[in-house]
């Protein structure tokens, strides 16, 4: 029995902030330049008193709603977020309650942002192939919106809220090959400080002049110009330890999949590590980049549009807040016909 990605389904919130309602706010940044620079025409925002529990049951929901499997098959549950309902108790016990799923199935969170989905692709594996589960509910769930200052162009442009639950099946197979994995991961911790929420937290429980709410402790920081050399710096040869890691060749790739960061940081990953246009999959442009969701997003959405079928291999690098990285190749389980867009 070897672990493979099953079922994915994703949940967007309905409030829909558009590039020319921040174009009214900013003036002298257009809907057509946001539009340019991002990738981006409209970002979802979860409403006021909606966490990432509230968008990770209606993504569950969803999967649940296809037929893909029921909440009493669930062995356990990985939820994937950065903005937790409560500092404890997990959240993922709170969304095993919510969702029926038995008491005897494991949960846990993780904190993880842009390369959460690897990383949870992993752990799914792990359960399923040492067979302490055999159907793993991966969820990844975030509200960055709510640690935004609404004055701050540089994230608010970018970020939007979403939520997507992925279903990881033990399904039997005769060939040696892995339908998830292998895996390249990587942590520096010394970019820790570009992508943060500084205050909040015990480290510095309170910062009085933030004004981002409803979090008046913290807000989101990004410096745009040492993330974007961290990833030009990392991406490509993270690229190139996954293919040789899995004996295989970039014509072996039928589509990769990279985290959905912005459009003009997947365009320069896309001219360096030269991939065709064919192969290289840009999607954010209604969702924004929605951080641990945007891959089990893509995914989906790729697949309903005629880029990946039965068989394809698709190459996924999540990278990002951390700094952390992670790649792996997956096989695409899912037949056409089953899929919902």
């Amino acid at each position: 029995m070897k672990a493979a990605v099953r079922a994915i389904e994703y949940y967007l919130p309905d409030r829909v902030l558009s590039n020319d309602e921040l174009s009214a706010e900013y003036g002298d940044w257009s809907g057509d330049k946001i539009q340019e620079k991002t990738g981006i025409s409209e970002r979802h925002i979860a409403a006021d008193g909606q966490c990432a529990s509230d968008l990770a049951v209606c993504a569950a929901q969803k999967l649940f709603s296809t037929g893909s499997c029921r909440p009493e098959d669930i062995d356990y549950l990985l939820l994937c977020t950065q903005s937790p309902d409560y500092f404890l108790p997990t959240t993922a016990c709170v969304l095993q309650d919510r969702l029926g799923l038995p008491t005897s199935a494991g949960a846990l969170d993780f904190n993880l942002g842009c390369s959460g989905f690897v990383y949870g692709l992993g752990l799914a594996k792990g359960l399923v192939e040492t067979e302490q589960a055999q159907k793993v509910l991966l969820i990844t769930a975030e509200t960055y919106s709510k640690f935004i200052e609404p004055g701050d162009r540089s994230v608010r442009t970018i970020f939007g809220d979403a939520a997507a639950a992925t279903l990881i099946d033990a399904v039997p197979t005769d060939g040696d090959s892995p339908l998830i994995g292998p895996f390249v991961n990587g942590t520096d911790g010394r970019g820790a400080p570009n992508l943060i929420v500084a205050g909040g937290a015990l480290r510095q429980p309170r910062d009085p002049g933030c004004t981002a709410a409803p979090f008046p402790s913290g807000a989101l920081r990004m410096n745009g110009p040492e993330i974007f050399n961290f990833t030009l710096r990392v991406v490509p040869q993270t690229v190139k330890e996954i293919l040789s890691k899995s004996c295989l060749g970039a014509a072996d790739i039928d589509l990769f999949i990279f985290h959905q960061a912005n459009q003009f940081m997947l365009g320069h990953l896309q001219r360096k590590l030269k991939i065709p246009d064919a192969k290289f999959w840009v999607g954010m442009k209604h969702c924004g980049n929605t951080v641990s969701s945007t891959i089990p997003i893509a995914l989906k959405q790729a697949a309903c549009e005629g880029r990946l079928s039965p068989g394809d291999r698709a190459l996924l690098v999540g990278f990002g807040v951390g700094y952390s990285w992670g790649a792996t190749v997956i096989r695409w389980m899912l037949p056409t016909a089953n899929l919902q867009s």
